[in-house]
């Protein structure tokens, strides 16, 4: 043991770790060092996840100046953020649904499927978390209507599906959070175009400065 190797009390040593931010054992362990891939071929594998956003009838006391009774019937339940990115050109469809259940998660793989082959995408494989709707039989059935394969992240290894993670982060910060919306309504509508905005308009660094659908149409040999 620490302390009595040194010849000082268990407290004080307890002090010392939690101040170097080394209480935990894990911390102790070193980080694995993260393995990042890239796919050639677009639609050769789709990322899918689902973030859930709290929803409100009326802003809040950062939009209204007001703090008085501010949070009193102002949140209204959940929606849930669907996003679909693929994996070579970053290329992005997302929805706003009243749930992460089954039927709005198979629903939803539908439509970004379609909205990928009007683009002149295959989509081979899609990747999810191990979740309920993903595990669910209905899922696996539009899985496998779509002839599609189903890849799955390791347990407690959710960056496996990290390139849906880092689009998740972008959304919230540029779209979500980005401004004061009135009602969750408000923040819904605005999700198409700044979607649209970021498959279009938005240079993103990790395929080297190009828009996804600039990327999408390198890779599909359009861009004569």
């Amino acid at each position: 043991m620490i302390a009595q190797a040194l010849g000082l009390a268990r407290s004080t040593v307890g002090l010392v770790l939690r101040r170097l931010g080394l209480n935990h054992l894990d911390r102790l362990e070193p980080r694995p060092v993260a393995i990042r891939y890239e796919r050639e071929r677009p639609g050769e594998l789709v990322h899918i996840d689902i973030k859930s956003l709290g929803r409100f009838k009326r802003a809040g006391h950062r939009v209204t100046g007001a703090r008085i009774e501010h949070n009193r019937g102002r949140g209204i339940g959940w929606e849930h953020l669907h996003v679909a990115v693929d994996d070579a050109s970053r290329l992005a469809y997302t929805e706003v649904l009243p749930s992460l259940g089954k039927e709005d998660a198979s629903a939803f793989l539908e439509r970004a499927l379609g909205w990928f082959g009007r683009l002149g995408v295959t989509v081979e494989r899609v990747m999810t978390d191990n979740g309920s709707a993903y595990s669910s039989r209905l899922f696996a059935q539009t899985i496998q209507a779509a002839g599609v394969r189903h890849l799955r992240t390791r347990p407690y290894r959710p960056q496996t599906n990290g390139k849906a993670e880092r689009f998740i982060q972008t959304t919230l910060r540029e779209w979500a959070y980005a401004q004061p919306y009135q009602t969750s309504e408000h923040r819904k509508l605005a999700i198409g175009p700044w979607t649209d905005a970021y498959n279009l308009q938005r240079p993103h660094s990790g395929i080297g400065g190009k828009t996804p659908f600039q990327k999408l149409t390198n890779l599909l040999g359009n861009d004569s």
